[in-house]
């Protein structure tokens, strides 16, 4: 892959930085910086704004690459769910009303969802290995014209490539072979 231009590489980190700097300020606006400010409801509005402005802007960084590889990696699932867990049933126990239960129930999603990334990473090393004892001949949907249309375009294929790389399931085909030729 060839290098980023000047300009796109200015214009990624412009882009980068003024997507940062709305998650933090809308991370702090709602976490109560609103309150040294503004009063009644004025301030209810900015915060409701910061949680707005900061759950868009979180849910953006996430998508960025190298965050999402950072957040999927095992440890950090692991403390996503036991330290959101504790969160949850900390403040259901000790902050009063409907704070405490709406903090419960939102630390205890995050909980739930880091949960079910750590079970379906688990699944999938499972099937990963599980796919160690087939044969490619023998998978299910093998067909023998995809089988020699892969291996026929010596330009796309590593000599390092995995041998169930090649022969996919009918579903999983493209349409048509184009990009192999």
């Amino acid at each position: 892959m060839a290098s980023k231009s000047p300009f796109a590489r200015l214009k990624s980190f412009v882009a980068d930085l003024l997507l940062w700097s709305f998650f933090a300020a809308g991370l702090a606006t709602s976490m109560g910086g609103a309150g040294a400010f503004l009063d009644g409801a004025a301030k209810t509005a900015a915060t409701l704004a910061g949680v707005t402005v900061s759950l868009v802007t979180g849910s953006r960084i996430t998508k960025k690459p190298r965050i999402k590889a950072f957040l999927s990696t095992r440890p950090v699932l692991w403390f996503l769910f036991l330290f959101n867990g504790g969160v949850a049933a900390f403040s259901y126990l000790t902050v009063d009303g409907a704070k405490g239960i709406a903090t419960a129930v939102g630390m205890g999603l995050v909980s739930l969802g880091a949960a079910g990334g750590l079970v379906s990473s688990y699944r999938a090393r499972a099937s990963y290995e599980e796919q160690d004892n087939v044969i490619p001949f023998q998978q299910p949907g093998y067909d023998d014209q995809y089988q020699q249309t892969a291996y026929s375009a010596p330009l796309h294929q590593s000599p390092y490539q995995s041998p169930y790389d090649a022969p996919y399931p009918p579903a999983y085909r493209p349409a048509d072979d184009t990009h192999w030729a």
